[in-house]
Parts: structure tokens; sequence; C-alpha cells
């Protein structure tokens, strides 16, 4: 139980400080989810959420979903548990602290607002 609450702590910890990287154009995650144009998944990663995307948000979604990736990853080692198990953490705080209006995916994976 205490490694899991630590790997829950960490894992936000760096997550919430991968959350603001701004890509060349000037999008960053706040922007693009004021935007309706990015989300939370449950996985702990972010998703686009409009059919239409422009190649900013697109690179950034793939810049922020590895950096997560990275971080889960260390996680997961440092607290010798899965990646998964550090990502369902992840995504279950991230959607609790989204705000309200954002786009978030509920356990079925389905879009809507917070």
């Amino acid at each position: 139980m205490k490694a899991r609450v630590a790997a829950i702590a960490l894992a936000f910890a760096l997550v919430a400080g991968l959350a603001t990287p701004t890509s060349a154009s000037g999008v960053d995650l706040e922007r693009a989810k004021g935007m309706a144009a990015v989300g939370e998944r449950i996985d702990g990663y972010v998703g686009v959420v409009i059919a239409q995307s422009s190649a900013p948000i697109e690179a950034l979604v793939k810049r922020i979903n590895t950096r997560r990736r990275e971080a889960y990853e260390l996680v997961a080692q440092k607290n010798g548990t899965t990646v998964g198990a550090v990502e369902v953490i992840a995504g279950e705080r991230l959607i609790a602290r989204a705000s309200r209006g954002e786009w978030v995916t509920d356990a079925d994976g389905v879009w809507r607002r917070k």
C-alpha cells in the first residue's frame, strides 16, 4: 500500500511538471485544452478531441505523451510495479484534477465534458 501511494504521488508530480511544454507554434497543453482540441484520457495520456486536428496539436500530444510515458516508466521501475498500473493511477488523478468544461474520457474511452 505504501508503494502504491508513493507511486501515485511521484507519477502525479512528474506529470504535473510536464503539463505545459510549448511548441514552436506557441500552443501549450492548457491552451489546447481551452480550445477543446485536447483532453485527458483515462489511461494517463492526452488525446485529440476534435476530428480535424492541426499539425501543431498532433505534435503537442505526441510530445506530452512521450514525456508522460518516460515518467511512468521511471515511477514503475522505482516502485516495482507495472507501467500500466502507473498509467491507470495517473489517469484517474489527471481526470479528477481536470477543470469543469474540459474534455476527458470515461471508463469506456468515450469523450465527455467534465
